[in-house]
């Protein structure tokens, strides 16, 4: 039994859909079986207000299969315990609930039949994921061992991870910190937003190049949110272009760097054309 308090007035399909982070179709076979408002059956177009408690009892997800894939993966490194991916613009990390293929473990499974399991069937091998139009770096457990190592030096900031990213306005300091904490917008489940309650996301910045309208800018950080579309379909000008953590097995202190993809540097060049 799950129970939501309502916090602004939204039909509830749509409302739930933001909320459980699932589609707006499944959303609405959940109402018309597994959910009540104030103890009462409703339709996918009642409106919810704010205050109301919406009850949802216990329903069977759909089952999620992640299948192998032969797709090209950029792999800068691999061993017996670890894999170092630099993952292309526009690829899902993991499958979820209607986007089921074409993921980097759908490629994973297929180029590798060791990885670890401690994420669970169909997130096999990832310790810590990007966004799908965010580019870089990854790494991939290829053992249990290996994955609860590399997950604890994540948790505790022990790893070293550098990002460039080109975002919207002119930033005047040449270096700072943001240290704001992050957590799920009360309004909007799906979007992430600066709470007193929300999670520790610090991120220094060292500012590369100033255009007209943005800034190139370097990050070391735990959390980066942005807009998706910069000026075309390409995506966030996200790139993880440095990882660092120490081997799971030997401990020794490993380093990797990848160039900015194609899809950031046409942007880029744009951006030049105005100076």
């Amino acid at each position: 039994m799950q129970e939501l308090i309502v916090t602004n007035e939204e039909r509830i399909d749509s409302y739930l859909s933001k909320n459980l982070d699932i589609s707006r179709s499944k959303a609405s076979k959940l109402i018309l079986d597994n959910v009540l408002v104030n103890g009462k059956k409703v339709k996918n177009s009642y409106i919810v207000k704010k205050d109301d408690k919406i009850t949802i009892s216990e329903y069977q997800e759909e089952e999620i299969k992640a299948v192998p894939e032969k797709m090209d993966l950029d792999i800068l490194y691999e061993d017996d315990d670890v894999i170092v991916v630099n993952k292309a613009n526009g690829m899902v990390v993991h499958p979820a609930i209607g986007n089921t293929n074409h993921t980097l473990v759908n490629g994973l499974l297929y180029h590798s039949k060791e990885l670890s399991k401690n994420n669970g069937e169909f997130r096999p091998g990832i310790v810590h994921r990007i966004d799908a139009y965010t580019t870089g770096l990854l790494m991939i457990a290829k053992n249990d061992k290996a994955h609860e190592i590399l997950a604890k030096q994540l948790s505790e900031k022990k790893t070293y991870r550098k990002y460039i990213a080109l975002v919207w306005g002119v930033i005047n300091n040449d270096t700072g910190t943001i240290d704001a904490p992050i957590g799920r917008d009360v309004n909007d489940r799906k979007k992430m937003a600066v709470k007193a309650d929300g999670k520790e996301a610090i991120t220094h910045f060292k500012v590369l190049k100033r255009y007209k309208t943005a800034t190139l800018i370097e990050l070391r950080l735990e959390t980066v949110y942005g807009k998706r579309k910069l000026i075309d379909d390409t995506g966030q000008c996200l790139h993880a272009k440095a990882l660092g953590f120490n081997h799971p097995k030997t401990g020794k202190y490993m380093e990797f760097e990848c160039d900015l993809p194609e899809c950031f540097t046409n942007i880029l060049k744009k951006f030049e054309e105005e100076i």
